[in-house]
């Protein structure tokens, strides 16, 4: 069966139509990257693994100040969670858990959820 000029015109309109659509249309994934959280946390790094009684470095609120602001939908929030725990891992015991524990609300920023080591991130809204 021999497809009409007409029935070409339409596949390739539908076509054009669905790539459109699917670049216009908002996707599920996440705008942050892991490379993204760990630059805006490194300033962090030095209070998170230093004494206990080392102040919070400035550039370590400003970048989880900057970082809070740019996760503004739950995919993200999510995928920072993600990061934080790998990169929590692969620090392994260096990390002061209460200092960790404790950096948001040192930096002014509230979250509706506990940060700890088994926070399941899917459950990050």
């Amino acid at each position: 069966m021999a497809i009409s000029k007409m029935q070409k015109v339409c596949a390739c309109l539908f076509l054009l139509c669905m790539v459109v659509i699917s670049f216009s249309s908002p996707h599920a994934e996440a705008a942050i990257s892991c490379s993204t959280v760990y630059s805006n946390l490194a300033p962090c790094l030095s209070y998170l693994m230093g004494s206990s009684k080392q102040a919070v470095p400035a550039g370590c609120c400003s970048g989880i100040q900057s970082l809070y602001t740019a996760a503004s939908t739950t995919t993200d929030r999510q995928s920072v969670c993600s990061c934080l725990k790998a990169g929590a891992a692969s620090l392994g015991s260096s990390i002061d858990t209460n200092k960790a524990a404790t950096l948001l609300n040192k930096c002014g920023v509230t979250v509706p959820y506990k940060i700890s080591p088994n926070i399941d991130c899917s459950k990050v809204q």
